[in-house]
């Protein structure tokens, strides 16, 4: 019998029907699958099935954790489950599973999650659409002509329509940010480090990149960061520890804080008038709220971050390929790959580690800079993305389009990557929509280490302005 208000709650609510005896995991896992054969046929967010792995894992001992008995998705890229392939949206990685559990697969099934999929994604999650050629496109529960942005974008879109309540993400540009904003969802991408990337990696892309989900609701979010952060054995660094437990911040009073909030691009260009609106309407609710509210944004050298960017990325392309290559014993050829892939993998074969560990300090100083900023101010607000959700086949990864697209890919996103270089926190929260009703998404930073900050304004700005009854017309 289906589950009637189970797309209405949020995880938590979810769990507690669980420990209170009301609905049986096996039970919601089949409300998962019901709604991914439904839904999944238009927006094509998940591609690989784990219905078997799911349903024994229902049936068995699931774990006491505040999530116990909870359907999850997981991102397919470093979302390592084993015995079932992590592909990075690739051909030569199709089919082959993983060798072990990722750490934070680990923690997800302690905390109760149970897995019913791997979600889309572009390849080795480069764009900020997903719309990859071994998979096809993920589609925006809003409005299927649109992206659901990237690299997470196939989770994004599953939570949006209510298919799970919670799903993998990561993030090395903003990539946990961009499907947020996009879907209407919360995406918090973590301090650096916050989060384990073992135990195959201990940092990657010198440390750009961070895992973990997106949500609709911002107790979620907090409550998963609690059952997954923290150092792995072996890690090279982590993040300062909380203050307290995350989600006791969602509903803690932040007091009055010192906020800027920045309209337009870090080189003074305007962005589409409604991601302008969505800052400045959330700068003003700031205000009404009692914070101290100032237009203004970070000063840094924008054009050497994009530069160190390319070059890391593009690096870190190259490094991808060559490893995809010794797991599969196949050397690396273009017809396997992308042309935008395979663009990037060149450029990346031509750096030097001269260049590269410029590249690296040039990244460090930008951060510092970035860093300066907020010993002034607690909070920063800017739109998450220079426009709403761009519609698909915007993004040409063709060899012809290769550098067009890049740069067509930095007018769309400048002001999610700063975070990356600098490992701050920042979040992206679903408080606009235009008048057409795409979601608008709003970029809030704080220093590093501080989520603690960003999940009590969150909760206050979800208390104020909620958005948990708004749904996309693709929906349960």
């Amino acid at each position: 019998m289906p589950i009637s208000e189970y797309a209405s709650l949020d995880g938590l609510a979810l769990a507690e029907r669980v420990r209170s005896g009301d609905v049986l995991p096996a039970e919601f896992v089949e409300e998962a699958i019901t709604r991914i054969e439904r839904h999944n046929p238009t927006l094509n967010a998940v591609v690989y099935a784990m219905y078997d792995q799911a349903r024994e894992a229902a049936r068995g001992s699931v774990a006491s954790g505040p999530f116990a008995g909870v359907p999850f998705l997981l991102k397919d890229i470093l979302g390592d489950y084993a015995g079932v392939p992590t592909a990075s949206g690739t051909k030569p990685l199709q089919g082959i599973p993983a060798q072990q559990d990722s750490e934070l697969v680990r923690r997800y099934k302690r905390a109760g999650l149970i897995a019913c999929g791997k979600t889309n994604v572009p390849e080795i999650g480069t764009m900020p659409t997903t719309e990859s050629d071994v998979y096809g496109p993920a589609r925006n529960p809003w409005n299927p002509d649109h992206s659901t942005g990237g690299s997470s974008g196939g989770s994004a879109a599953a939570v949006a329509a209510g298919i799970v309540p919670i799903a993998h993400a990561n993030d090395g540009g903003g990539s946990i940010r961009i499907p947020a904003a996009c879907c209407g969802l919360v995406g918090m991408k973590p301090t650096r480090a916050r989060n384990p990337l073992g135990p195959l990696f201990g940092d990657m892309y010198s440390g750009m990149i961070m895992e973990h989900v997106v949500t609709r609701s911002v107790r979620d979010s907090a409550a998963v960061l609690d059952c997954t952060a923290g150092p792995d054995v072996g890690d090279p660094y982590w993040a300062p520890p909380p203050e307290r437990p995350y989600l006791e911040e969602v509903s803690r009073d932040p007091g009055s804080l010192r906020i800027a909030w920045w309209g337009q691009t870090f080189d003074g260009r305007p962005v589409h008038d409604q991601c302008g609106e969505a800052a400045r309407r959330t700068a003003e609710l700031c205000a009404e709220l009692g914070h101290q509210v100032e237009e203004c944004a970070p000063k840094f050298d924008a054009e050497a971050l994009n530069q160190a960017f390319i070059t890391i990325w593009s690096a870190g392309a190259a490094a991808t390929l060559t490893g995809i290559a010794a797991a599969t014993g196949r050397p690396a050829r273009p017809e396997d790959y992308e042309a935008l892939t395979w663009h990037m993998a060149e450029l990346g074969r031509g750096v030097t580690g001269i260049q590269y560990q410029i590249a690296v300090m040039s990244m460090q100083r930008v951060s510092r800079q970035v860093a300066a900023f907020f010993e002034e101010h607690d909070a920063w607000i800017s739109p998450t993305l220079a426009e709403p959700p761009i519609a698909l086949g915007v993004l040409d990864t063709s060899a012809e389009h290769a550098v067009a697209t890049s740069e067509r890919m930095q007018d769309y996103i400048p002001f999610t990557p700063v975070f990356n270089a600098s490992g701050q926190p920042a979040v992206s929260l679903p408080l606009h929509w235009t008048p057409e009703g795409l979601p608008v998404g709003v970029q809030v930073a704080a220093r590093f280490g501080d989520e603690g900050l960003l999940y009590r304004l969150a909760g206050q700005l979800e208390r104020a302005r909620p958005w948990k009854d708004r749904h996309p017309p693709i929906w349960d």
